[in-house]
């Protein structure tokens, strides 16, 4: 029987990337949620970010596996924004020119005393909105929690978006990074989700994004 070209299975949104410089080694392999079962495989030197790492994948219902390496022995610096960096491309290759996702996704994230806000917009113009107050001097056992900032602004300009994270309640420093990363999970699996209304249509009165 011949299959027609309209009723094959599109290909995985899927890309893999790496990034590799005297400071880091960073490769980064991820499918967009919907095209392959969820999955983390996740390893870096920043015990921390590993752990936040699988909580996006859990909650954003990626297939997502991370190896990294890098000079911690001077900081994590390096090493969370380089990661951020590699994950912002891969997530911007494996989306492709866009066509028929819902493209915006929004998502209010609680976590015990802790509520945070996460919306973001995959139309191609990167800029971050970044309102964690009660992280700053703050640590979490060894991460130095301003490096959340770092990580969220290296993705977003790889990855070209829009994304807006403010916190509403709460002061437990590993409560509200956790809420941001799984509330960013959350509001990325809605935006990448596939529109049954657009069929393939890219989302932008522009033509392009």
């Amino acid at each position: 029987m011949t299959v027609n070209a309209a009723e094959r299975p599109p290909k995985p949104r899927r890309a893999r990337v790496e990034r590799t410089t005297r400071e880091t080694r960073v490769i980064v392999d991820l499918t967009l949620p919907g095209d392959a079962p969820p999955a983390a495989s996740i390893a870096t030197p920043v015990p921390f970010l590993s752990h936040m790492l699988e909580a996006l994948a859990r909650h954003g219902a990626l297939a997502l596996a991370v190896e990294a390496a890098g000079d911690v022995e001077i900081d994590d610096h390096h090493t969370v924004e380089d990661i951020g960096l590699v994950l912002g491309a891969a997530l911007d290759q494996a989306l492709g020119d866009r066509a028929g996702i819902c493209r915006f996704g929004h998502f209010s994230l609680v976590m015990d005393e802790t509520l945070v806000d996460v919306a973001l917009d995959l139309g191609g113009r990167p800029y971050l909105v970044y309102e964690l107050p009660v992280l700053a001097g703050r640590r979490v056992g060894g991460f130095d929690c301003e490096l959340v900032r770092e990580f969220f602004q290296a993705l977003v300009v790889q990855a070209r978006m829009n994304l807006h994270i403010h916190l509403r309640a709460g002061g437990n420093a590993h409560h509200v990074i956790e809420a941001a990363f799984k509330g960013f999970a959350r509001a990325l699996r809605g935006a990448c989700a596939v529109d049954p209304a657009m069929a393939g249509v890219i989302p932008s009165t522009k033509g392009g994004l």
